[in-house]
C-alpha cells in the first residue's frame, strides 16, 4: 500500500472520487479510521473524546471518519466537525458498500505510519488508544483490542466466541477477539493487502502470513448509548463463507496445483480402487459390471481427476500472470542490513 499522499490516483473533481492531498509539509504520524454508518448522534462525542485522548500522545494526527452510506444526519456532523478541525477528515460514499470497503478506503487515504481503526458507535473506548500504541512499541506490528469483558447479548457473545476459536484453530493465528474493531496497524504490515466481502476481521490473519508479529490486549468495551448495532446472526454465514476463502488463499493461492493436483491424483486412485473392487467381484464373487454401480463411479471418479487436474494448471497459469503483471513476488522481506543501494 502506497502511500498516496505522494501519488496522485486521480484527477481533481473526478465524479466519485474523493480528493487527496498531493502535499502535506508535516504528514501525520498517526491515522485514526472510524466506519460510520447511520450515527448522527455518536460522531461528535465521539471525535470529542478522540482529540481529547490523542492531544495527550506526542504524535501528529489525523482523523478518518468514513460515512458508509448513511441516510440520516451523520454527513452534516461530520462535515460541521471538519469545518472546525482540519485534522479531520470525513470521507462520503456514494452508498452502502459494507464495513471492510470503508476501512479499505481508510487505509487507502490516509497518510500516518501508524494506522488506528475504531468503531463508530461509541463502544470503543478511545482511552486504550495510549495502551494499544505501548503494546506496538514492544516489537509487534499489529494489536488487536480484545473485549474482554463485552457489553453485548449472551448469545451474541456466545456465537463471537465460538466463531474466534473456529479461526483461530483453522488460521493458526491466536486471538480471542476478531471482532473487535479497535485495532493498531504499522503500514508496512498492511503492505499488498486488498480486502473484500466481509473480510476486515481477517486483517490481523493476512499480515501474520506475510510475517508481521502480531499480538492482542484486553481493551474496554462500553455499552452502547446511541443508535442501534449493525450485526445479527445474518452475518454468521457471510463470515463462515469468508473464512473458507481466506483458507483457501492461504493454502492455495500460490501453488494451486497442489490443491487441485492432489484432489485430481485422489480422485483417480478411487476410480482405480473402484474398479479393481468391480473387477475382483466379477472373478471372485461371479458379480457382473451392470448390476452394481462400479463402472458409474469408476468413470465418474476419473473424468472428476482429470477435470481438478486441468484446473490446477489453469490456476497456475493465473496466478502467474497476475504475479508478473502486477508485479508481484511471493515473498516479503522485512529487513536487510548492509544492502547494495543504487545511487
Amino acid at each position: 500500500m502506497r502511500r498516496l499522499a505522494h501519488k496522485q490516483m486521480h484527477a481533481v473533481g473526478e465524479p466519485g472520487v474523493p480528493e487527496r492531498p498531493t502535499t502535506v509539509a508535516a504528514p501525520p504520524d498517526l491515522s485514526i479510521v472510524v466506519p460510520v454508518f447511520n450515527e448522527a448522534e455518536s460522531v461528535t462525542p465521539l471525535v470529542r473524546e478522540l482529540t481529547a485522548t490523542l492531544a495527550g500522545l506526542p504524535y501528529r494526527y489525523e482523523i478518518l471518519l468514513i460515512d458508509d452510506g448513511s441516510t440520516d444526519a451523520t454527513w452534516d456532523q461530520l462535515t460541521a466537525i471538519a469545518a472546525i478541525d482540519r485534522r479531520v477528515r470525513p470521507v462520503r460514499f456514494a452508498r452502502n458498500y459494507g464495513q471492510t470497503a470503508a476501512l479499505m478506503a481508510g487505509f487507502d487515504l490516509s497518510l500516518g505510519d501508524l494506522i488506528i481503526t475504531l468503531d463508530g458507535d461509541g463502544q470503543n473506548d478511545p482511552a486504550d488508544i495510549q495502551a494499544l500504541l505501548a503494546k506496538l512499541n514492544e516489537g509487534y506490528d499489529v494489536v488487536s483490542g480484545w473485549r474482554r469483558t463485552r457489553r453485548d447479548g449472551a448469545s451474541r457473545v456466545l456465537v463471537s466466541q465460538i466463531a474466534n476459536r473456529i479461526i483461530s484453530a483453522f488460521t493458526g493465528v491466536r486471538l480471542n477477539d476478531y471482532g473487535c474493531t479497535l485495532k493498531v496497524y504499522r503500514r508496512s504490515a498492511l503492505e499488498g493487502i486488498r480486502l473484500y466481502g466481509e473480510m476486515h476481521r481477517f486483517i490481523p490473519i493476512f499480515a501474520s502470513w506475510q510475517g508481521a508479529r502480531v499480538a492482542q490486549l484486553a481493551v474496554n468495551h462500553r455499552p452502547r448509548t446511541t443508535g442501534k448495532s449493525k450485526y445479527g446472526f445474518s452475518r454468521t454465514s457471510a463470515v463462515i463463507v469468508d473464512l473458507m476463502l481466506v483458507l483457501f488463499l492461504e493454502r492455495a493461492a500460490n501453488r494451486p496445483m497442489h490443491l487441485f493436483g492432489g484432489l485430481g491424483l485422489a480422485s483417480i486412485a478411487g476410480g482405480l480402487a473402484a474398479g479393481l473392487w468391480a473387477i475382483w467381484l466379477k472373478l471372485f464373487s461371479g458379480v457382473p459390471f451392470i448390476t452394481t454401480p462400479l463402472p458409474l463411479l469408476v468413470v465418474m471418479l476419473m473424468v472428476l481427476g482429470i477435470v481438478c487436474i486441468l484446473s490446477g494448471l489453469l490456476a497456475e497459469m493465473l496466478m502467474r500472470t497476475y504475479h508478473e503483471s502486477q508485479d508481484k513476488r511471493p515473498y516479503s522481506v522485512r529487513e536487510i542490513r548492509n544492502a547494495a543501494t543504487d545511487d
